[in-house]
């Protein structure tokens, strides 16, 4: 028996990364996993390593920048019936780069996937649960860059900080729908987009590959990066009975690397 059986969830950005660790621990809970990607071939090979261990997961195409395709791929999962329990906004993207350098392209792109994506995704999930009539529960992606500023990734911690604003925002909306919602912070992480920003950084210093990254865990507490897996456990919670009567709150998953 798992602790979300019989419970219907999307993740987005589900192809890789903290996504794809969350969407694998909610099916091995018991989950019917819509795994939510931009990319086909990333959310049908979850899928189908989902489906190998015995899961249950539907392969989802999403664009989250797109208010249409995001409540049509929602409302397919959910059915007739509307059957949605938890949506997770994972989906996110991340650019760094000088202060002086940022351009409307940069602000927009992170904007539109970090913040508006979250926004379409969680109202379509909320429609649904509000017609099932049950509850539910969103999870947002928010990050440790979100508490405070860096000097290279400046639209990033905006978008993030937003992330966790509209995180409040959206839990006392909804708190009369019975659905509450709260936010993960991660700290560093062992996934793709830490690989990129390792590179960028390293490459802009002039050193090896791997020492940006290096440098940013030796500030970790615990002493290690952290692993999807430690943010689907926090999900998990979040996500189960055991998480009913929180809401509005912002966990931090990064090892005791920044206060809250």
């Amino acid at each position: 028996m798992g602790i979300l059986d019989n419970k219907r969830a999307v993740v987005t950005g589900a192809g890789q990364g903290i996504g794809r660790g969350i969407a694998v621990r909610f099916a091995a809970e018991g989950a019917a996993v819509g795994v939510a990607d931009i990319s086909a071939d990333n959310a049908r090979a979850v899928a189908r390593e989902i489906e190998a261990a015995g899961g249950a997961a539907t392969a989802l195409v999403m664009d989250v920048r797109d208010r249409a395709a995001a409540e049509q791929a929602i409302s397919d999962f959910a059915g007739p019936r509307s059957e949605l329990d938890i949506l997770v906004n994972n989906a996110g993207v991340i650019q760094t780069g000088p202060f002086l350098e940022i351009d409307a392209a940069c602000w927009d792109y992170i904007m539109e996937v970090n913040c508006k994506g979250t926004l379409w995704c969680s109202q379509a999930a909320a429609t649904a649960m509000i017609k099932q009539g049950h509850g539910g529960r969103i999870i947002n992606l928010a990050s440790q860059a979100g508490r405070r500023g860096e000097a290279n990734a400046l639209v990033y911690c905006a978008s993030k900080a937003s992330v966790i604003s509209m995180t409040q925002s959206m839990a006392l909306a909804l708190a009369a729908h019975g659905i509450t919602v709260n936010a993960l912070a991660p700290g560093i992480m062992d996934t793709p987009m830490w690989d990129d920003i390792d590179r960028r950084a390293t490459q802009a210093r002039g050193e090896p590959i791997g020492e940006a990254r290096r440098r940013a865990v030796s500030t970790i507490p615990v002493g290690r990066i952290g692993r999807p897996e430690d943010v689907a456990g926090a999900a998990v919670f979040l996500a189960s009975g055991d998480g009913e009567y929180v809401t509005q709150q912002c966990l931090n998953v990064d090892g005791g690397n920044w206060p809250s």
